[in-house]
């Protein structure tokens, strides 16, 4: 078997088994529990001492359904390599601390069977944008295969037809990896993140990359809400001046369901 290790284990969440089960069983404890609606879910991507409270509003709705839930769709954003399109990896399964995540070896040759796709190790080798988000989803849920997907410069009718191909039924799950607005002053950040997340809940497909680094996946996910009449509803909104970091220079995060 083929895997991608974990790149970013003990730097952005714990690299210790039992401290990151620790860990997420606090977070997910801390925020309430939620109907079992939800068909997508947006959730940050930051280190968990700043964004996993947020992240968890999201990961919380998911429990209620963890045995019917049967494959994940994850898009984040290329942080490390520059990318155009949307790439899949050729590995079998992910690893984080919790363990192997299968990759859905036929979600992913159905999605490179669409424009816009292809193979790239490289850009999944260093990413986190996708990674912080496993441990999450192995609390969560239980067994579940992944079709991971890192979003480069692309136009949101492509992410679009990936989803619409992989949308299934109640067993597939759409997560979209995103922070908010990056390296403001506090009550600037407020500002601008309150602004996107009124468009994100309007289904604005023209978000730009300083408002969500996440924003190619974003504009074809909420395109695709557009044509199946769902709504979107702000579950958390904070930034990292309210978590773990200073107010001068900070990162916003938004947790969002979509139903």
């Amino acid at each position: 078997m083929k895997a991608r290790p974990a790149a970013v284990a003990g730097m952005f969440y714990p690299a210790e088994t039992t401290t990151l089960e620790r860990t997420l069983a606090e977070l997910l404890a801390a925020v309430p529990a939620g109907g079992d609606g939800a068909k997508a879910i947006i959730a940050p991507h930051a280190g968990y001492r700043y964004s996993g409270l947020t992240a968890a509003h999201a990961y919380r709705l998911l429990e209620g359904r963890r045995e019917r839930i049967r494959r994940v769709v994850l898009l984040g954003p290329a942080h490390r390599v520059y990318l155009q399109g949307m790439a899949l990896p050729s590995v079998d399964a992910f690893t984080t601390p919790l363990g192997d995540v299968p990759v859905d070896a036929d979600g992913v040759t159905t999605a490179l069977a669409l424009p816009g796709t292809r193979i790239s190790d490289a850009a999944h080798a260093e990413e986190h944008s996708l990674e912080v988000h496993l441990p999450f989803l192995q609390t969560v849920l239980d067994d579940f295969r992944l079709v991971p997907v890192v979003v480069g410069v692309c136009p949101a009718n492509e992410v679009k037809t990936v989803l619409e191909a992989l949308w299934g039924g109640d067993e597939t799950i759409i997560v979209v990896s995103s922070d908010l607005s990056h390296f403001h002053s506090y009550d600037e950040a407020r500002g601008i993140d309150a602004n996107t997340t009124a468009r994100i809940e309007a289904r604005d497909t023209t978000l730009q990359g300083e408002e969500a680094c996440g924003a190619y996946a974003l504009n074809g996910l909420l395109l695709t809400a557009k044509a199946h009449g769902m709504h979107v509803r702000t579950l958390d909104l904070r930034n990292s001046g309210d978590t773990a970091g200073d107010k001068q220079r900070v990162v916003g995060y938004g947790a969002y369901v979509l139903a």
